[in-house]
C-alpha cells in the first residue's frame, strides 16, 4: 500500500448530510480535534481505496466563504492553503440553489472540485429532478448523485475522488462572470498574482485585493509568507480605483455585485438542471412551521416540549441509576473485602473505599443515566431539525438583549450540561456574543442540577409524588432560569460587554426522518462520554478532600462541623446554614453530590450517605431547621449559583481567560445569594407585619 496519502477536503453548508458522507467513507476510522489555534472542532479520517490511502478532513459547515466567522475562516483557509488532493462539496438536492453559491465560490479557490449532490433520495421524494450530466457541463467539474444514508452512489464517488487527486493540475473553470468593471480589473491585477504565487487561486486573491479585504490580505502574508501588496501592486490598485472612481462605483457596491453575481448565476444554473414536478413539495414543512414558528403556538410547544422531555429524563433515569448504584456499591464492597485480605492499613482503606470510590461512583450514577437519555433526545430534536425552530422563536428576545438569537442553542445544551453549552457557544460568529453566552449559560441548570430540584420539590412543594406534576413545576422553575438568563444578556450587554447584536443567517432546514443509530453514538460518545469524564477527573481528589473534613477532628469536632459553624451566621442572612453552603462549596467539582454531603454534615458521618426515602429525609431536613423559606432559598442558589468545575474548566479552555472564568463564577453566584437575601428579608417583614 502506498503510503502518501491524498488529501480530501469535504465542505458544504449545515444539513446536507455531510456528516453522513463522511461516516461512509472513514466507518470507524475517525479522528476528532480542534483546528489548530483554533475552538471550532473538525473531524477527520481515513480510507483505502484502490490499494491506495486517502485522509478526508470534515471542514465546519458553512453557507459562504465571504462573511468571516472563525468556521468560514477555517474553510477558506484550508481549501485555498492546506496543500488538498481535492475538495469534495456536499450539496442538499432539495435545495440546490442555495449549495451551488457555495460551490461557485469554492471552484474560484480550487480548480479539484468534485459536486456531491447528496440526499437524491428525498429529493425523489418530493418530486424533485436534476440533471446531474447537465450540471457538471455547465458547472465544469465532475458531479455525483448520492443518497448517502442509503450508501448509494458512494463507489461512483470514490472513484471519482481518484480520478480527481490522480490528476496533476486541473484548469480552474470559472463559472461566474462579474459586472464588466470587475473583469476588467481582475484582468489588471491577476497576471502580477501571478509573479507572486504561480497559479495558486490567482482570480479569486485578484478580487479580494479589488474590494480590499482586510483579513484575506492578512491571511496571505500568514499562509504564504509574502505581503501581495508592495509599490507595484499598489500602483495597479490605485488605477483601479480611480477607474472604479470614473464610474461613480463604491466599494461596497463591489461586494454587493460580486454576491449578487454568484447569487444570479446559481439561480440561471439551477433554471436549466432542476425539475419541479411539484411546486409546492415544501407545503408540508410550511404548514408544520406556521404552528411551531407561529407567533401563540411557538413557545407554548417548546415549553411543553421540554417538559415532556425532563418528565423522560426523570422517570427514564430511576431505574438504570438504582442499578449502576447498586452495583458500583457492589463493587466497592468487593475492593473493601481484597484490601482487607491483604491487610491493607484500614486509614488507606478507608480513604479510598468511602472518600475516592465513593463520590466517583455517586457520580457516575447519578450523572449517566440522566445524560444518556437527554443528550439522545436533544441530538434527535437537532437531527428531526427542531433547533433551529428553537433558535428562530428565541432569537428575537435574545435580540433586544443585544445578543445572538444562536445563543438559544447554546443555552439549550446547557440543560444537558453547561459545559457542554460553553463549548456549543462555538457556533456565534460575534467574539462579544460568544462570550455573553458563556457567561451567561450557567444560568439555565443542567442535569446534575436536576435530582436536587426534583429532590426539594418532592419533599416541600409538591408531595404528592406525580412525576409529571414535579416536571411541570421544574419547567416552570426553568423557565424562570431562561428569563434571568435574558436579563442577565441585557445587563452585561450594556455594561461590561457592551455592543449590537449581529445579524445570522438562519436555515430552517426541513425535517428529516431522525437517524437513531447516529443520533445515540453522537450523543453518548461526543457528549456523555466527554462531560462525564471531566467530571470523574475532578471528582477523585474532591472525594478525598470530603473524606479528610468529615473524619478530621479539632478537639470533639470534624473540621466539616467548624468550618459549617463558621459559615452558619453568614448563611443565615440568606435564608440557610452553614452545612448546606458548605455542601454547595463542597460540591463543586459535581452537584450531584450536594445533597448526600448536606446528610453526612447533619447527621455527622465519615462519608456520604443517600436516604432514598423522601419523607425521611423531609423529616431529617426539618429536624435541623429548614422550613418552606429553606427549601425555596436552596433551590434558588440551586439554581443560580458557581458552575460546577468541568464547566468552569470548559470556559477557560474556550476564553482562554482565568478573568472571565472567575467573573462566570461570580456573577450567578451573587445574583443567587442576592435573591436569596430578598427573599428571606421579604419573609421577616411580613411575619413582623
Amino acid at each position: 500500500m502506498k503510503q502518501n496519502k491524498r488529501k480530501i477536503a469535504l465542505a458544504g453548508n449545515p444539513n446536507v448530510g455531510k456528516s453522513t458522507v463522511f461516516n461512509a467513507l472513514t466507518g470507524m476510522h475517525q479522528h476528532t480535534g480542534n483546528w489548530p489555534g483554533k475552538t471550532v472542532s473538525n473531524a477527520s479520517g481515513e480510507y483505502t481505496y484502490q490499494n491506495k490511502l486517502y485522509r478526508i478532513y470534515d471542514l465546519p459547515g458553512t453557507y459562504s466563504l465571504i462573511s468571516h466567522s472563525e468556521e468560514e475562516e477555517i474553510a477558506r483557509d484550508f481549501i485555498c492553503f492546506g496543500e488538498i488532493d481535492v475538495t469534495v462539496i456536499v450539496c442538499d438536492a432539495v435545495c440546490l440553489e442555495r449549495n451551488l453559491n457555495l460551490v461557485l465560490q469554492i471552484m474560484e479557490i480550487n480548480p479539484k472540485v468534485i459536486v456531491c449532490v447528496n440526499l437524491l433520495d428525498e429529493a425523489k421524494k418530493k418530486k424533485i429532478h436534476i440533471d446531474l450530466k447537465a450540471l457538471s457541463s455547465y458547472l465544469g467539474v465532475p458531479v455525483v448523485g448520492t443518497s448517502a444514508r442509503e450508501k448509494k452512489g458512494l463507489a461512483h464517488l470514490l472513484k471519482t475522488i481518484e480520478k480527481t487527486a490522480e490528476q496533476k493540475y486541473r484548469k480552474a473553470s470559472y463559472v461566474v462572470h462579474y459586472n464588466s468593471y470587475i473583469e476588467k480589473a481582475i484582468d489588471k491585477i491577476e497576471p502580477y498574482i501571478k509573479e507572486k504565487v504561480g497559479n495558486l487561486n490567482t482570480r479569486w486573491v485578484s478580487l479580494k485585493l479589488i474590494d480590499q479585504d482586510p483579513i484575506i490580505l492578512e491571511t496571505l502574508k500568514d499562509h504564504l509568507g509574502i505581503n501581495i501588496v508592495d509599490t507595484k501592486m499598489e500602483k495597479i490598485l490605485l488605477e483601479v480605483q480611480n477607474d472604479l472612481l470614473e464610474q461613480d462605483i463604491i466599494l461596497s457596491e463591489v461586494k454587493d455585485d460580486v454576491v449578487a453575481s454568484i447569487i444570479k448565476t446559481a439561480e440561471d444554473i439551477c433554471q436549466k438542471v432542476v425539475v419541479f414536478e411539484k411546486e409546492d413539495y415544501r407545503r408540508r414543512d410550511k404548514k408544520i412551521d406556521q404552528i411551531l414558528t407561529s407567533k401563540w403556538f411557538g413557545i407554548p410547544i417548546m415549553l411543553a416540549l421540554l417538559c415532556t422531555i425532563f418528565w423522560i429524563t426523570m422517570i427514564g433515569a430511576n431505574v438504570p441509576s438504582t442499578l449502576l448504584s447498586n452495583g458500583l456499591f457492589w463493587i466497592s464492597d468487593q475492593i473493601e473485602k481484597f484490601l482487607n485480605f491483604i491487610h491493607m492499613p484500614a486509614i488507606v482503606t478507608d480513604i479510598f473505599i468511602n472518600g475516592v470510590y465513593k463520590v466517583l461512583a455517586w457520580v457516575v450514577s447519578v450523572m449517566l443515566p440522566p445524560m444518556a437519555i437527554f443528550f439522545p433526545l436533544f441530538t434527535l430534536l437537532e437531527d428531526l431539525g427542531y433547533l433551529p425552530r428553537i433558535a428562530f422563536n428565541l432569537d428575537k428576545y435574545f435580540k433586544k438583549c443585544s445578543a445572538c438569537g444562536k445563543q438559544a442553542l447554546s443555552m439549550c445544551m446547557g440543560f444537558g450540561c453547561n459545559a457542554v453549552g460553553v463549548t456549543g457557544c462555538r457556533i456565534i460568529d460575534s467574539p462579544r456574543e460568544r462570550l455573553l453566552a458563556i457567561l451567561t449559560n450557567a444560568f439555565v441548570p443542567c442535569n446534575g442540577r436536576f435530582p436536587m430540584l426534583i429532590t426539594l420539590i418532592g419533599m416541600f412543594l409538591f408531595t404528592g409524588g406525580s412525576g409529571f406534576m414535579s416536571s411541570f413545576i421544574l419547567t416552570i422553575v426553568i423557565l424562570i432560569s431562561i428569563l434571568m438568563t435574558l436579563l442577565m444578556s441585557k445587563i452585561l450587554s450594556k455594561t461590561v460587554l457592551k455592543g449590537v447584536p449581529s445579524s445570522f443567517t438562519l436555515e430552517l432546514p426541513p425535517y428529516r426522518k431522525p437517524q437513531i443509530g447516529k443520533v445515540i453514538i453522537h450523543s453518548i460518545f461526543d457528549r456523555t462520554l466527554f462531560v462525564l469524564g471531566r467530571a470523574i477527573m475532578v471528582a477523585a481528589p474532591a472525594g478525598l478532600i470530603i473524606w479528610l473534613l468529615a473524619n478530621l477532628q479539632i478537639g470533639d469536632a470534624s473540621l466539616l462541623k467548624i468550618c459549617s459553624d463558621f459559615l452558619d451566621p453568614f448563611a443565615k442572612i440568606f435564608g440557610m446554614d452553614g452545612v448546606i453552603l458548605m455542601a454547595f462549596i463542597l460540591g463543586f467539582p459535581a452537584n450531584e453530590i450536594v445533597i448526600p454531603i448536606m446528610i453526612m454534615g447533619y447527621m455527622s458521618l465519615g462519608s456520604l450517605t443517600e436516604v432514598h426515602d423522601l419523607e425521611i429525609l423531609r423529616n431529617l431536613f426539618v429536624q435541623n431547621g429548614w422550613t418552606l423559606l429553606t427549601a425555596l432559598c436552596v433551590m434558588t442558589f440551586c439554581l443560580f449559583h458557581f458552575p460546577c468545575s468541568t464547566t468552569c474548566l470548559t470556559i477557560k479552555k474556550e476564553t482562554g481567560s482565568f478573568k472571565w472564568t472567575i467573573f462566570s463564577m461570580i456573577l450567578p453566584t451573587v445574583i443567587g445569594l442576592m435573591i436569596c437575601f430578598l427573599l428571606t428579608q421579604c419573609v421577616h417583614v411580613f411575619r413582623l407585619l
